[in-house]
């Protein structure tokens, strides 16, 4: 491996010149990967993106972009995503595509299929927090004893009010789930990722605060609150809003036992709370007394922080580690996507039906119960 750094010598391309295409770039460059050619919704686009972005290469087409790369990573809005991402995999080049994966199940799991020659991956980065894959660790040592309940939430408030707005209110833009679809599906596959167990059935409801944005109808929900069963018959209780004033990125999911409980939050990345029934206490970021995994995440000493820049580069460096040929520990597939795909519309459904909904047992749990 060339310079020591799974990217090293690999070409990126990027679809896509907004917010997330900027983190794409930055993961895969500090990964040791070059990011060779960049595609926007239109020449003058492109031209700006590549500008800001500082990248050479300004591809005329999506074809083109393929050609002159090793690795795709797809940033564009939802609804392209499914398109974009299967011409990439029918060409046999690698990608990575942003969540989520379709803005259909049954498109993910065509894609899931189209992708079985070439590394094919999803940004679920919140897995890649130290403190986070050691929850998991500890839950899969036995370290909570028999899993009773999980507590999880997912909080932003930048569409609050009725002023803001943005194209993924839209259904025909962004699905038909925009608040779980974008965050809920995160909050979903952490819970399955540290649990290692699944969710089996789901009892949700749906909320919409502003009927319509600037003018603009819509039609997909600011909030869920669900309530689920997973496989080994824990309780889950879930909420997920885009207009919870004063919350910014607020991640959190607490897994309690018959032993012991853990809280791991997302806006205090380097803690890891353990609660005990006689004591409990606040474990900090320190490779030194974390699982192995774990402390292949921490990158820098103990006392100097690590964010989502920093998990967002993990996931690079792993993705192209998989290219590279080697298996990182709880790299999320499409397959995983998919499973996010399947989750949000027995959501939806459950909403619509004022009932439990069960949830299709989709993907192979590995025997580190990581969804494949």
């Amino acid at each position: 491996m060339t310079g020591g750094l799974p990217g090293a010598g690999l070409r990126v391309g990027i679809v896509g010149g907004g917010f997330m295409a900027r983190t794409h770039a930055h993961a895969a460059r500090a990964a040791g990967a070059q990011v060779v050619s960049i595609l926007s919704s239109s020449p003058e686009r492109t031209t700006a993106a590549a500008r800001e972005l500082g990248v050479e290469g300004e591809a005329g087409s999506l074809d083109q972009l393929i050609e002159a790369v090793d690795v795709v990573h797809v940033t564009t809005p939802n609804r392209w995503h499914f398109e974009q991402s299967l011409a990439v995999v029918e060409a046999g080049t690698h990608v990575v595509c942003e969540k989520p994966l379709a803005t259909t199940a049954a498109d993910a799991e065509r894609l899931v299929e189209a992708a079985s020659g070439v590394v094919a991956t999803v940004p679920f980065v919140y897995r890649f927090h130290p403190m986070a894959r050691e929850a998991r660790a500890r839950v899969a040592a036995g370290g909570i004893g028999r899993l009773l309940t999980v507590r999880g939430a997912y909080l932003q408030d930048w569409l609050l009010a009725a002023s803001d707005e943005n194209w993924r209110v839209s259904a025909a833009e962004g699905g038909a789930s925009r608040a779980f679809g974008d965050i809920g599906s995160h909050l979903v596959d952490l819970v399955e990722f540290v649990t290692g167990d699944r969710i089996t059935r789901i009892a949700a409801r749906t909320q919409t605060a502003h009927a319509s944005r600037g003018g603009q109808r819509v039609d997909t929900e600011d909030g869920v609150a669900l309530v689920a069963e997973l496989a080994s018959g824990a309780l889950a209780s879930l909420l997920v809003s885009q207009v919870a004033a004063g919350r910014k990125n607020a991640l959190t999911i607490e897994v309690s036992g018959s032993d012991a409980a853990l809280q791991f939050e997302q806006e205090r990345p380097d803690e890891l709370w353990v609660g005990g029934r006689e004591a409990s206490s606040l474990i900090l970021r320190d490779a030194a007394i974390l699982s192995p995994d774990a402390a292949r995440l921490s990158l820098v000493p103990s006392g100097h922080p690590m964010g989502y820049l920093d998990a967002f580069t993990a996931f690079a460096r792993d993705t192209y580690a998989a290219v590279r040929g080697e298996e990182p520990s709880g790299l999320p597939r499409f397959a995983d996507g998919h499973r996010a795909a399947v989750i949000t519309e027995a959501v939806l459904a459950a909403a619509a039906s004022d009932s439990w909904t069960a949830v299709p047992s989709v993907g192979v749990p590995s025997h580190e119960g990581v969804l494949r």
